[in-house]
């Protein structure tokens, strides 16, 4: 197996890689690991002390809830396999407390975290809105996760496909398929007598699609080579790189477990 990566975006929790040598199902089994079984923290239960918002009780819940939090995986253990029994303790639980009494909007951020480590993601994502005289006051309890279980705890979104192989040619331009080549295509195609693509930028462009729906009409031939690129995007609770390692780590073990069994 060789791999490669092709795109790296710490600020947008994206990872771009090609792969070789390696088979879909393979690369599905990773996917699938990633998505369903790297454990995150969310939050499971909200204490509500006080809350004279618009919103019902539970929906401030749903919304926290579903407010990815950074993860710290050497400090947590699942809830089910904690030396407390599942009854609750430090290893496997996180407390975060919210008290809000001012008018307008309350922000993750105002959030305090028994963990300093373990805060939420997305600062500015709101909580609720509040009028005048109105308060919020809650304490909620993480727990580490799975995606399986539910999607708050799933670390990211994971996807495949076959590196496509271009070959321009036979490509000859007249002047109106050049000018909507080069709208489709933007930087990722060079039209100087002959016509070049950057396949790096075209598998990292948002236009990836109209680009190579656009070339295929001009002359192109597209097809499928045996490489995969696979992309995740995290949702921030944990970087790329360590969703990947856990989710090779978490495969190993359970492909051991089978072959034990057998």
């Amino acid at each position: 197996m060789k791999l490669e990566v092709v795109d790296s975006n710490k600020k947008e929790n994206m990872l771009l890689i090609r792969l070789e040598g390696v088979t879909p199902s393979f690369v599905n089994l990773i996917r699938r690991f990633a998505m369903d079984e790297v454990p995150t923290l969310a939050i499971e239960n909200v204490d509500v002390h006080d809350n004279s918002s618009a919103l019902y009780d539970e929906m401030i819940a749903l919304r926290l809830g579903l407010n990815p939090i950074k993860t710290d995986l050497s400090s947590y253990t699942l809830k089910s396999k904690c030396s407390c029994n599942s009854v609750g303790c430090a290893k496997c639980e996180l407390k975060i407390t919210l008290k809000a009494a001012k008018k307008g909007l309350v922000l993750a951020s105002e959030a305090q975290s028994a963990d300093p480590k373990c805060t939420f993601v997305f600062d500015d994502m709101p909580v609720v809105k509040l009028s005048a005289k109105q308060k919020l006051e809650i304490e909620a309890t993480a727990t580490l996760g799975q995606g399986r279980e539910h999607v708050k705890w799933s670390p990211c979104l994971a996807y495949y496909k076959n590196e496509p192989a271009i070959s321009t040619t036979a490509v000859k331009l007249d002047h109106e398929q050049k000018a909507r080549l080069q709208k489709a295509c933007s930087n990722i195609v060079q039209v100087d007598g002959k016509v070049k693509v950057d396949t790096d930028k075209l598998h990292t462009s948002p236009f990836t699609e109209a680009c190579m729906q656009v070339l295929e009409e001009v002359g192109a031939e597209i097809t499928d080579t045996e490489n995969i690129l696979f992309t995740i995007e995290s949702w921030g609770q944990l970087s790329c790189k360590e969703i990947l390692d856990t989710a090779a780590d978490l495969a190993i073990q359970e492909l051991d477990l089978l072959k034990e069994k057998l």
